[in-house]
């Protein structure tokens, strides 16, 4: 395994593993036997990061989510997991009632609804400080330097260490920074953005309730490139398996004339390396110039493996060279 640092002040910031693992369906779809194996060959084979949210997964049995902290909870407890692996969290999507969603009924982003749904993780993972805590989607009804505060408060009493924001317009983030380092309060240093070797149309970009702009844009990747002390998360990089699925169609936003030449270059990559297509975009990921943190899930212990022996893969300059050119 190889590994990052995260974060810019001592007393917060954590190495962690360059690849991490979502625990999105762990506890629902994915069983709790299944579950564990897998999450104990990630930390066999190094891992040391691994992501979830409150609201995971209230889609699947009609709750408000839980199950994935709750599972995660129980194999730390039988395992006897410390503080060696980081467990980032999210809030802010969370259904307020069984059988609603985050686009018509979320929790929000305001003080309030930050610090009870903090505590409720704390006691559900069975830690005394969430590693990571993210603002899940936007919440335009609330003030951002109450979110700002919100989230500042729980970090300056030891209950969180870093702050991270996924899904939200990079306007906002950049604001919501600047309110935290004019305040002289910790700010967003952890991005979690959807993240993928295709490119997707970003005429297809639309403001949705929840704020989700999408795909990473072109000015997100801007942005994290001229501010190097942030670190980049990129969730579904392999795009639900359609690299190496012909069962499963490409989205309409991957539906223009870039996707082929894409496609292409990485086919030929990976035959020249003998690894899968997804390896490839592991890696490409990795070690890109603007470092980049895949999360990949697994619903068994060899979809991981596939994950894991993509650290280990060394593209050379010329293939990295034509799959950007691409």
């Amino acid at each position: 395994m190889k590994y990052r640092t995260i974060g810019t002040d001592p007393a917060t910031r954590r190495e962690v593993s360059v690849l991490s693992l979502g625990a999105m369906l762990m506890g629902t779809k994915t069983d709790e036997a299944t579950s564990f194996a897998i999450l104990d060959r990630y930390v066999e084979a190094g891992g040391t990061f691994i992501d979830t949210s409150d609201n995971y997964a209230f889609w699947e049995n009609g709750t408000q989510g839980g199950e994935s902290e709750g599972l995660l909870g129980r194999w730390r407890r039988s395992r006897g997991i410390g503080s060696e692996i980081v467990i980032a969290t999210k809030l802010g999507a969370r259904p307020l009632a069984p059988g609603t969603s985050y686009v018509d009924n979320p929790e929000g982003l305001s003080a309030k609804i930050i610090r009870e749904s903090a505590s409720r993780s704390l006691e559900t993972l069975g830690v005394d400080r969430l590693d990571v805590l993210y603002a899940h989607i936007e919440d335009p009804t609330v003030e951002l330097s109450e979110t700002v505060s919100g989230f500042a408060d729980l970090v300056s009493e030891g209950l969180v260490g870093l702050l991270g924001v996924s899904n939200h317009w990079i306007w906002r983030v950049e604001r919501a920074r600047a309110l935290a380092a004019s305040a002289g309060v910790p700010g967003y240093e952890v991005l979690q953005y959807s993240h993928s070797y295709l490119r997707a149309r970003t005429d297809l970009s639309e403001l949705s309730p929840d704020g989700d702009q999408g795909p990473a844009s072109g000015e997100l990747l801007s942005y994290v490139r001229a501010q190097p002390e942030l670190a980049l998360v990129a969730y579904s990089p392999l795009l639900s398996g359609r690299y190496v699925r012909e069962d499963k169609p490409w989205e309409a936003r991957y539906d223009h004339g870039g996707t082929a030449p894409r496609l292409a270059a990485l086919a030929e990559v990976a035959a020249e390396t003998g690894a899968t297509a997804n390896q490839v975009v592991l890696s490409w990921l990795i070690g890109g110039s603007i470092p980049v943190i895949p999360l990949v899930g697994a619903s068994s212990v060899e979809q991981l493996n596939e994950s894991i022996e993509a650290v280990d893969l060394e593209l050379t300059a010329d293939q990295r060279a034509r799959l950007d050119a691409a």
